[in-house]
């Protein structure tokens, strides 16, 4: 982002590197809910006035850069956003899951960072991040 967005008093820029993590890790579900799962995040994040700059889902966890303005914390736009992604899926996909826990998709916590003005390379490694985790898996195994 080259330009600070505008509230009606402020000019801002704050941007979190953000990790979610499903219930139980579960891999099952990913492979259906991929393309689906962009779409939600990103309308969920409109509704707080939010954008999602880079975002990645992986079988086991999501990678979202997220931008969030200041009158917002960002545990509650968190909180939100994990909220109503769970009742959506257990509303669209809950039925044809026997092992789907409802309304309960997502662990309990998240990791979040602050992002500075090294956004670029923290977009870089959101986009790569399946690359790494698979050579860090290769490297383990020569061990």
């Amino acid at each position: 982002m080259d330009e600070y967005e505008s509230l009606s008093h402020s000019k801002w820029e704050c941007n979190c590197h953000l990790i979610l993590i499903p219930k139980c890790l579960r891999k099952a579900l990913y492979p259906g809910l991929r393309q689906h799962l962009g779409e939600v995040f990103r309308r969920l994040a409109e509704q707080k006035q939010c954008r999602i700059e880079e975002s990645h889902l992986m079988p086991d966890h999501m990678h979202m850069m997220i931008s969030i303005p200041p009158k917002y914390a960002v545990s509650e736009v968190i909180g939100f956003i994990k909220g109503k992604s769970a009742i959506h899926l257990a509303r669209v996909y809950g039925e044809r899951k026997r092992n789907f826990v409802g309304q309960h998709f997502w662990a309990r916590g998240y990791m979040v960072s602050t992002v500075g003005r090294d956004e670029s390379v923290i977009c870089e490694s959101i986009r790569n991040q399946e690359k790494q985790d698979q050579r860090l898996g290769q490297l383990s195994l020569r061990k």
